[in-house]
């Protein structure tokens, strides 16, 4: 096994310290009133990939059925999703965002992005912003592997 150099430990740490804070912040500031993050996770899964089944979600989420299925009642008890007839397998449901869902995750995406810009406007110099955006091409290859 080859040794670990003393850099790339430092910087894993430090990867890992300051994604966990900004995430922490990011969930501060996202206006998503009372969901939690397991809910606020299966809505944007299905803003981003359409309308899908709640096993399908439950294999996504890496949970269990049961576990979905509280997490979808949740959900649909803020208005946030509607279950439809699955025209391929009349057994099963499809579950996609209400136009509430949708709006839900365009205000907390919107919040997140003002909050950030913000940051960067007020905090950081135009260079330290530039050396951010080249951070994130190093971050986007090791998130990639």
């Amino acid at each position: 096994m080859n040794e670990i150099p003393e850099s790339a430990a430092r910087a894993a740490t430090e990867i890992r310290v300051v994604f966990s804070r900004l995430r922490r912040r990011l969930r501060e500031v996202a206006a998503l009133g009372d969901l939690t993050p397991s809910q606020t996770s299966v809505l944007s899964r299905l803003e981003k990939g359409g309308p899908s089944s709640m096993s399908h979600l439950a294999a996504a989420e890496q949970v269990r059925p049961q576990s979905m299925a509280a997490t979808l009642a949740a959900i649909s008890e803020h208005g946030l999703i509607t279950r439809q007839p699955d025209p391929s397998d009349g057994r099963r449901q499809l579950i996609s965002l209400t136009d509430s869902g949708r709006e839900k995750i365009a205000v907390s995406r919107r919040s997140r992005e003002e909050w950030l810009a913000g940051r960067l406007t007020d905090d950081f110099t135009e260079a330290e912003r530039q050396t951010l955006i080249s951070a994130m091409a190093l971050l986007d290859r090791l998130a990639g592997r």
